[in-house]
């Protein structure tokens, strides 16, 4: 069973033009779509395309669900973008507003008790690692996951760069490009649900959601990906266990 959704004539008129235009554009091979859930669930993917929301929107609208993406708030305010964003009923964020960023949760807590579907892109931007792997993480999908209890679905995928390269302006259509994605089992919180929110809680949480990535970009790669992962701030790869160098970092203080 899907999500018990009423698309409107908007989103049928959206979804033929997006549909149209990525089976046009861009080549596709999709697996584990037995791995979604009936309704009301979130899902994480990789940054490393402007084109990726079209691409897991493709696949997760073809499942016959409606996608309601977390997204930055300054898209919103694209001429045009913005309007056609806010008619579909995604979601906007604004970072460094606590208020806004607090309402734009209930909004997308209030789409999965509606039985929704909410896509997060918990890297928070286009991946910044020079191979183009998962970065660290931010925990908002960790604690949207553990406040509702709503399953957390690893969604990765690898070759939209190829059409549509980071920052570029064109695409490379020639020759055709193929992307793969894949759609892996729900990570496992069931031990983290009942504790309280705590910020080791959130990193323990939000450590599996870049494991899943990670190990779901690999995959689609065939490549061992590197030991540590790329900290965007630090701008550098660290350490993937946060707690585990956290301690350590304590204990030889």
């Amino acid at each position: 069973m899907t999500e018990p959704v009423r698309r409107s004539l908007r989103w049928h008129l959206a979804a033929g033009i997006v549909r149209s235009a990525m089976n046009l554009a861009i080549g596709r091979q999709w697996r584990g779509a037995q791995n979604l859930p009936a309704s009301g669930f979130i899902a994480v993917t990789n940054h490393i395309s402007e084109l990726d929301p079209l691409a897991v929107g493709h696949a997760v609208y073809s499942a016959g669900y409606t996608p309601h993406f977390l997204a930055k708030d300054s898209l919103f305010r694209v001429p045009g973008l913005g309007a056609v964003a806010r008619g579909l009923q995604q979601i906007p964020v604004a970072r460094g507003d606590r208020t806004a960023a607090n309402r734009s949760l209930e909004v997308a807590r209030e789409v999965l008790a509606a039985g929704g579907v909410i896509i997060i892109y918990p890297e928070g931007t286009l991946s910044r690692d020079p191979e183009q792997w998962p970065m660290r993480c931010k925990t908002g999908a960790a604690r949207l996951a553990l406040s509702t209890g709503a399953p957390l679905v690893p969604i990765t995928h690898w070759g939209v760069q190829d059409f549509l390269p980071p920052y570029a302006k064109l695409p490379k259509p020639l020759p055709r490009k193929k992307y793969r994605l894949t759609v892996g089992e729900a990570i496992n919180l069931e031990d983290l649900r009942q504790k309280p929110l705590r910020r080791t809680v959130l990193t323990e949480a939000t450590q599996r959601v870049e494991q899943a990535l990670t190990q779901g970009v690999a995959q689609l790669r065939g490549e061992q990906p590197p030991q540590d992962i790329w900290d965007r701030a630090l701008n550098q790869r660290v350490p993937r266990n946060q707690l585990k160098a956290r301690q350590s970092k304590e204990n030889g203080a």
